[in-house]
């Protein structure tokens, strides 16, 4: 088997806890700790939402040897050629354990809320590509240059470079067949969740995200990366699950119910298919867990844990089976 990686997403309303959730998952042998990166809630709600880097870096001092992986950075945000300043300083404050979580951005309202233009979807992801394109002469040229069509650099002087070399891996998140060209070309690893093309997420859209049309998109990435030459097995496969451990077989049917619910899913069984859950006891997990390595080749796993018991029941009784 290939080894298994296992990440927990810490939560970013208040430090003190997301703190105390890396120091928990590095101690119990989590590959990563991530964080998101919007600026505010995703579903609309007024809670206090910290700054992704400004987090991360906060992680960094806490923590020895787990990676940091922000998920994923909107490429909007920020000037590619600053976002390139400050991922090299994170990796170099942490010792080179940075993952650089790449994506087009998507949430409409937080763009109009922060005065930032919201192109085309086709845009956006032609952003994403120039703006790995600068990010990679920040990470590894002397003199950094890049001239396209949405962003420019001549001479923009990065000291220090990364720890890691030749860079921090890139991580690129989504699963629509624009972003599957850009990780074909880019990426280390191709973070798997369901598409948002209308500037939020559509749970109908979302539902549709299901084990046969993750094979066909994987079956998209493959070609697309033998036509940029690229071996397809050079692309790590991750995926991104909201994960609920029950205690028994009951009470994992009754999450697996609100969780269908929630999600617009049809029944119980579908939200235990779906590929951004995980429901069910630790047997149930594990054996999912298990079917999504063997058919899907997912080797590392990003996982939302709804409370401080979950995160500690899957890595005492789901990780050893798969060497964490």
């Amino acid at each position: 088997m290939p080894q298994i990686k296992f990440g927990a997403l810490a939560p970013v309303a208040d430090f003190a806890k997301a703190r105390t959730l890396a120091e928990r998952a590095e101690a119990l042998g989590f590959y990563s700790v991530s964080v998101p990166d919007h600026l505010i809630n995703t579903h609309g709600k007024r809670l206090p939402e910290l700054e992704c880097y400004a987090a991360l870096t906060g992680l960094a001092l806490v923590t020895r040897r787990v990676r940091l992986l922000p998920l994923v950075t909107a490429m909007s945000y920020r000037n590619p050629a600053l976002l390139g300043k400050i991922t090299s300083s994170v990796d170099n404050i942490s010792g080179g354990r940075f993952i650089a979580g790449l994506g087009s951005g998507w949430l409409r309202r937080e763009y109009d809320a922060y005065g930032y233009p919201y192109p085309s979807n086709a845009q956006r992801i032609e952003q994403l590509a120039e703006g790995i394109e600068v990010l990679k002469a920040m990470w590894t040229q002397e003199e950094p240059a890049f001239h396209g069509r949405y962003f420019s650099i001549d001479k923009a002087y990065n000291f220090p470079k990364p720890v890691q070399k030749p860079h921090p891996p890139i991580l690129v998140g989504g699963a629509g067949s624009a972003v599957l060209k850009v990780a074909a070309r880019y990426a280390d690893i191709l973070n798997l969740i369901a598409p948002v093309t209308r500037g939020f997420v559509d749970y109908k859209e979302s539902a549709r995200f299901d084990k046969p049309d993750l094979k066909r998109r994987l079956a998209l990435l493959h070609k697309y990366a033998r036509e940029c030459g690229r071996d397809p097995g050079a692309i790590e496969i991750s995926s991104l699950s909201t994960t609920f451990i029950a205690a028994d077989k009951a009470q994992s049917d009754a999450m697996a119910r609100r969780a269908a619910e929630n999600m617009g899913l049809p029944d119980a069984e579908g939200a235990r298919n779906f590929p951004m859950l995980l429901v069910g006891t630790a047997e149930e997990v594990r054996r999912e867990i298990r079917s999504r390595i063997e058919e899907f080749n997912i080797t590392y796993f990003i996982l939302s844990f709804m409370s401080d018991e979950s995160l500690e029941l899957f890595a005492r009784q789901v990780m050893p089976e798969f060497g964490g």
